[in-house]
């Protein structure tokens, strides 16, 4: 086993280049996905409801909502609380956003740090999690991807008004 160690931590340590890189916190963030991932197909196989197919209605509202939940948690002022204990705050992003750094100490720490902070690692996550909740509780998932669907529009008219109205400052 000694020698499996050995040679695992040698390969990580090549790899890394002496960079600061979180494998091990990798790892048990790949092996947590994959254990709910599994677990949720064992259920859906032992339920029977493994052959439900997701409409392309549905996958627009998933797209949408994925996109709006993983910049929600990722980058939003407001769940900063939620990302406090794997960032910290570096400045104001875009509109109601903010800009941090992920927290260096703790190879599991910085690893979720750079998932919850990231809302493209994100979205593998929320768009999983909205699988899974057609899988097992369409209606519900129907509404909260269909709310979190129209929370992105509605940011993206907010944008394209700011936009015309500084076009339209700029020309007066």
């Amino acid at each position: 086993m000694t020698k499996v160690s050995e040679s695992v931590r040698s390969e990580a340590d090549e790899y890394r280049q002496g960079a600061t890189r979180p494998l091990g916190g990798y790892a048990v963030a790949m092996t947590a996905f994959g254990a709910l991932v599994g677990a949720a197909g064992v259920v859906a196989a032992w339920r029977g409801t493994g052959g439900r197919r997701i409409s392309p209605y549905e996958l627009l509202l998933m797209t949408a909502g994925t996109h709006k939940l993983a910049r929600l948690v990722s980058k939003d002022a407001i769940t900063s609380p939620l990302r406090m204990p794997f960032t910290r705050y570096r400045e104001s992003g875009g509109p109601a956003e903010v800009m941090e750094d992920v927290r260096e100490h703790g190879q599991l720490r910085h690893a979720v740090g750079e998932l919850v902070s990231c809302p493209f690692c994100l979205s593998v996550w929320v768009a999983t999690g909205f699988s899974v909740g057609f899988l097992f509780a369409p209606r519900f998932t129907r509404i909260a991807a269909s709310a979190l669907t129209a929370i992105a529009g509605s940011d993206y008219l907010q944008l394209i008004y700011a936009s015309l109205q500084q076009a339209a400052e700029k020309n007066e």
